[in-house]
């Protein structure tokens, strides 16, 4: 069932960056600044005419009799739940410095949340002394300084499209769930349902604000900027070692090299005024959900549909299809729930799209022999959709809100893969038969996603996300409620996964059908040489070729690995 953001709605309630206030902000931490020196936030800012002062409170600290203390301790995923000395609320990027080298200096295991939806135990592990919390560091707005949209870490998604397009017009393409946070969503890549039409987000990394600790234990905030990964010709004189720290918050992933406080985002070489500045979602867009009752579907059925929609995307995922703004998730869920699942976006803003809408629709049937219904249960992160059978035209932002999903309050495993075709029939079948082997569990599912378009224009090495050749991506799911029921899950789940690619060791090593894994969807099974048995590592699942250019950044930031969790990436030696 959807997860609803209590603060929807209201632009007002969040915390926006714009005229004065951002030319404040951007120039805060524009060279670098070393955390000890860092003074706290004034504990109330300085009234203006008509305004009252607005109270910004110092660094907060719960510890473990605070009442709030469970509240803080665990993940979206309630399999992670931890047990730090206490943790660290702070609300500006001077407190999380200030913090970093406070901790750092008492010698505690300390990790970094954002918005707390990490798949594995990254965030909340049992040895963790020390949480920061930068869930109430959250602007957004337009940073004149930077000429550039800035996004701090623990804005929401939700948050970020809210003010981005109604105050500017414009938006990233990033994920569905509305409360996952930006600090850690943007910098394993950043993809959503706008990606085939615009990209990645991180292929609007302009600069990034990260605070970084020496081999002497010294915390310092410092702004890595495009311009020093890629320089141009007028811009000012590069700093390769920042140049590294930029391309690692391309997609390598969370907790590796440093406290990230805060993106800037925008289109490279873009000029104008902030409405330029980045991408403009559709106005309008279809939106139209259908499904296949399980007790229709027959295994030939099954294997048509599948293999339906790797055909389809194999011949519509060039950045110049008239396709590109489609993103589909066929939602293959286990037999238990009743139903298998198709949602689909595309802009309204192309005359035929409604008629290009059909077509798809019409290619995905082909072959089988029942009929779609409604959609009629929740699948997944997602509500049902009753009434989106037929195509419903809704405003671009509306849709958003509507199909911005959560998975709250549930305990859940999750892996991934990419794929740079459909997949094989070998594939399919083994998908068919761990669907349907009798587990009792209707909240289980292989979502398959649309990737491609905009996406694949980028080469492998220009960001830290190398896949860029692919056409599908799929997100392997299980969720219950119980803590006592989690091994029968994990079970389900790993044998599922490893007979789909059980010609390749039980993950999916890049070659004609399969393209590694994503890392924002962390599985730490990727390194378990009894669920592995390939001689690809995880780092390759991950990031292939770029594993040692991440490396050398973490060599060059993080030299004593104070950033780490069970899969970080290890300095290179």
């Amino acid at each position: 069932m959807s997860e609803k953001n209590p603060h929807r709605g209201d632009v007002g309630r969040r915390s926006v960056l714009t005229g004065a206030a951002a030319v404040a902000g951007g120039a805060a931490l524009s060279t670098a600044l070393p955390a000890g020196a860092a003074q706290a936030a004034p504990k109330a800012a300085a009234a203006t005419a008509g305004t009252r002062a607005i109270t910004v409170p110092d660094v907060i600290n719960v510890d473990r009799g605070d009442r709030r203390f469970p509240d803080l301790v665990r993940g979206n995923n309630q399999r992670w739940v931890a047990n730090p000395d206490r943790v660290v609320l702070v609300t500006n990027p001077h407190q999380a410095a200030r913090v970093v080298q406070e901790t750092v200096s008492a010698g505690k295991r300390f990790t970094v949340r954002s918005g707390g939806h990490c798949y594995e135990d990254f965030v909340y592990s049992k040895d963790v002394q020390v949480v920061i919390d930068l869930s109430n560091m959250n602007k957004v707005g337009f940073d004149p300084a930077m000429d550039a949209f800035e996004v701090q870490a623990g804005a929401s998604n939700f948050d970020v499209y809210e003010t981005l397009y109604k105050l500017y017009g414009v938006s990233i393409p990033a994920g569905t769930c509305g409360t996952v946070g930006a600090g850690g969503h943007i910098m394993g890549g950043g993809y959503g349902l706008l990606s085939r039409l615009h990209g990645l987000t991180v292929d609007y990394l302009h600069a990034v604000e990260v605070v970084t600790v020496d081999t002497n234990g010294n915390a310092t905030a410092r702004i890595a900027r495009r311009s020093d990964a890629f320089p141009k010709p007028g811009d000012p004189t590069p700093d390769p070692k920042l140049g590294h720290l930029y391309w690692a918050h391309t997609g390598g992933g969370g907790g590796n090299f440093g406290l990230l406080t805060r993106y800037w985002l925008r289109i490279p070489d873009a000029t104008g005024g902030p409405a330029n500045l980045l991408p403009k979602p559709p106005s309008e867009v279809f939106v139209q959900a259908l499904a296949w009752k399980w007790d229709k579907i027959t295994q030939t059925d099954f294997v048509q549909l599948v293999a339906n929609f790797g055909t389809w995307h194999e011949k519509n995922s060039a950045s110049n299809s008239p396709y590109n703004s489609l993103c589909g998730l066929l939602k293959l869920n286990n037999r238990a729930h009743g139903e298998i699942g198709l949602l689909t976006q595309m802009s309204a803003d192309e005359p035929n799209a409604r008629e290009l809408l059909a077509a798809y629709q019409a290619e995905m049937s082909k072959g089988i022999g029942v009929a779609p219904t409604a959609m009629t249960l929740p699948m997944g992160e997602h509500a049902a959709l009753p009434g989106f059978k037929e195509p419903r035209r809704l405003p671009w932002f509306h849709a958003t809100d509507a199909l911005s999903g959560g998975t709250a309050g549930k305990y859940g495993k999750y892996k991934s893969s990419y794929s740079p075709k459909g997949f094989s029939e070998f594939q399919i079948r083994a998908m068919y038969t761990h669907l349907t082997n009798g587990y009792d569990n209707g909240d289980a599912l292989l979502q398959i996603d649309s990737y491609g378009g905009r996406i694949n224009d980028v080469a492998a090495d220009a960001t830290a996300v190398p896949q860029r050749s692919s056409v599908l991506k799929s997100q392997f799911q299980t969720y219950w409620l119980q803590p006592g029921e989690e091994a029968r899950h994990v079970k389900w789940i790993r044998d599922f996964y490893e007979a789909v690619y059980a010609q390749t060791g039980g993950v999916p090593v890049p070659n004609e059908f399969n393209d590694g894994c994503y890392v924002n969807y962390p599985d730490v099974d990727l390194g378990d040489p009894a669920r592995n048995t390939s001689t690809t590592t995880w780092q390759t699942l991950y990031y292939k070729n770029n594993y040692r250019r991440l490396q050398l950044a973490k060599a060059l930031w993080d030299p004593n690995n104070h950033f780490r969790h069970a899969q970080s990436i290890t300095g290179k030696a």
